[in-house]
């Protein structure tokens, strides 16, 4: 009889590894030495491909003289407001349409319907309707934000057990208690993948918008510096995205530990 016991622990044992926490950081250390590593060699031109060490120069060098801070709140003013306007909007009406039957046939074929087109693409439009400045860059990224949020969240309110629905309504709950006690947390996996989701797609239309109309902003300053052929300081702006993309993604995940312990 331990025999078996014994083989059962063994083939589920790699279900249970426990992953040491410098190990998510291996993966990029070793991309940016190999990265260096080429450009020492120069198997690729520098102007193609500069060296992290000459990206970070150029980095700290942008730092002193305050404009790298100064496209970076730009950036996170728009990105910030944007997320929180779609995500807001997506989780609420997402809830809504997942919970009404009605809300559901009226609203869904809405959803579907304008969730292909490429938020960039209207752009002009909506710069036409609310004029040159912030308005029309946080409305493309809470756009953007919008549409993951809302199908993850309604596709989450469907998958809720309807016992649960049933229990929670048989033994009094209103509507309300319902959706907040019952739908909400039933849901919240879903939801937070699609404000994981909706994280990428924010940054990719925040650059795009800020590289068709903006002064400032990580965008704005690729744009610049590719112009100008300044690979180093193009690519600390690309670095830079990537880097908010990965404190972005961390910071959900940290938020979906906490709201969802059991998972």
């Amino acid at each position: 009889m331990t025999e078996p016991r014994q083989s059962i622990t063994n083939r589920v044992a790699f279900l249970e590894q426990k992953i040491p926490r410098y190990a998510s950081v291996l993966g990029i250390t070793g991309l940016l030495v190999l990265w260096e590593i080429i450009c020492r060699l120069n198997i690729v031109p520098p102007l193609f491909l500069p060296a992290p060490s000459a990206i970070l120069t150029d980095a700290w060098d942008m730092m002193i003289t305050g404009e790298l801070f100064k496209n970076l709140f730009a950036s996170l003013y728009r990105v910030g407001i944007g997320y929180v306007i779609g995500a807001v909007l997506g989780i609420s009406i997402g809830l809504i349409v997942g919970f009404s039957k009605w809300t559901d046939a009226i609203v869904t074929p809405i959803v579907y319907s304008i969730y292909p087109i490429p938020k960039i693409a209207l752009l002009p439009l909506i710069i036409l309707w609310f004029g040159i400045g912030e308005m029309p860059k946080v409305t493309i990224i809470a756009l953007g934000v919008f549409f993951p949020v809302v199908i993850n969240t309604f596709s989450g309110v469907k998958n809720v057990d309807p016992v649960l629905i049933k229990a929670a309504v048989t033994f009094g709950s209103n509507h309300v208690n319902v959706i907040r006690k019952v739908i909400l947390p039933g849901s919240l996996p879903m939801i937070f993948a699609g404000l994981k989701l909706a994280a990428g797609t924010s940054l990719l239309l925040l650059v795009s918008a800020e590289m068709i109309a903006a002064q400032q902003g990580i965008g704005a300053m690729v744009l610049h510096y590719g112009n100008l052929m300044i690979t180093t300081k193009l690519m600390v702006g690309v670095l830079l995205l990537s880097l908010l993309g990965l404190l972005f993604n961390r910071g959900l995940q940290w938020l979906e530990n906490k709201l969802l312990p059991w998972k």
